[in-house]
């Protein structure tokens, strides 16, 4: 018996290739706890392997809801996606629940105890570290679950949606290259995240392919939020050798930088140019305009969304890993150096 041998799989054949009985593998269906872990996990992954589907002579049940969490909800990033994840849901009559757990273990566990007493049709986690244990009680709940730009690298069967943020990093780094800057500030986001990582892995690899050394001077630690973008401004622009130009891996860094420029009585990009990362909203509307990075927020948030209650009705997906696209975008935060600066030289 396989995946695809083009035949429907029963209860009783999962039960026999388990080695169990036909009530245990219902137990496991209907997220009993009176299953031994090993037992539940090797019945888990035969459900899985072989594509088990309900029999039902109805259409499957729905709650109509979707439960969308966030560590935090103070960023217009979580705004881009929730608008792509209600854009889906309305079309589909489905309602949206927002939570934000604020990285506190008791809060998850907070959210959790709410989500067993009322149903939900998936849950979809948002930079987020889906920790085992938590993945296995929304299993046994019969919850599914995608994770947007995952904070660290999750389950195999727990779909991820996310952008090319190494492709993207590498063309901001790679615009400031090509109208002339040779040395190129960087604010990092936060480490644990992977997005963050491969923007700062983008960034190296342009400078390495042009030839110029990394200098870990010229990288300071953010958190992705405007504070961190002025600090980190401020610090690259006291160094005795700044920066003509510096990358920011989110936007809102990147306003930071623009106020820590302002301050030292500098303009950009006549004194310093600044490239973004998001492209959210605001961007357009800067002054100057700002370079950035597009990733496609609310498309991400659509896919999402899409994605989970797919998978709430029975049905496959087309890939568990999904990366969209980045774009570079270019404003007018960019220029070449000024005149007599060292990368002008």
């Amino acid at each position: 018996m396989g995946a695809d041998d083009g035949r429907r799989v029963t209860i009783t054949a999962i039960a026999r290739e388990a080695g169990v009985s036909v009530p245990t593998v219902s137990r496991v269906l209907n997220g009993r706890s009176d299953v031994a872990p090993d037992t539940r996990e090797r019945v888990e992954e035969l459900l899985r392997h072989h594509g088990y589907r309900r029999r039902s002579s109805r259409s499957v049940r729905r709650a109509g809801l979707v439960d969308l969490v966030f560590n935090d909800l103070d960023s217009p990033w979580a705004v881009e996606i929730i608008r792509g994840v209600e854009d889906v849901g309305h079309g589909a009559g489905v309602g949206t629940v927002v939570s934000a757990i604020h990285r506190q273990p008791t809060a998850a566990r907070q959210w959790l105890q709410n989500l067993r007493t009322r149903a939900t049709d998936g849950v979809i986690f948002v930079t987020s570290h889906l920790s085992p244990p938590l993945h296995a009680q929304l299993r046994r709940l019969n919850v599914p679950v995608v994770v947007v730009d995952p904070a660290g690298v999750p389950a195999m069967d727990v779909p991820t949606i996310g952008a090319t943020n190494w492709s993207g990093g590498l063309a901001a780094t790679e615009h400031l290259l090509s109208i002339g800057h040779r040395r190129i500030g960087f604010v990092a986001g936060p480490t644990h995240l992977l997005c963050s990582r491969a923007r700062l892995d983008g960034y190296r690899a342009g400078l390495e392919a042009a030839g110029i050394p990394i200098d870990d001077k010229l990288i300071y630690p953010g958190d992705f939020y405007h504070a961190s973008g002025f600090s980190g401004g401020t610090a690259l622009l006291d160094l005795a050798d700044p920066p003509t130009g510096i990358f920011a891996a989110s936007d809102q860094m990147a306003f930071g930088v623009y106020e820590a420029i302002r301050r030292r009585g500098l303009r950009v990009p006549d004194d310093v140019s600044v490239v973004g990362f998001d492209d959210l909203p605001e961007a357009r509307w800067a002054s100057p305009p700002l370079t950035t990075v597009r990733q496609p927020l609310v498309e991400m948030g659509r896919l999402a969304a899409r994605t989970v209650l797919r998978l709430s009705q029975g049905e496959g997906i087309d890939s568990p890993r999904v990366e969209l696209a980045t774009e570079l975008v270019v404003r007018d935060s960019t220029a070449a150096p000024p005149t007599g600066s060292p990368a002008s030289s």
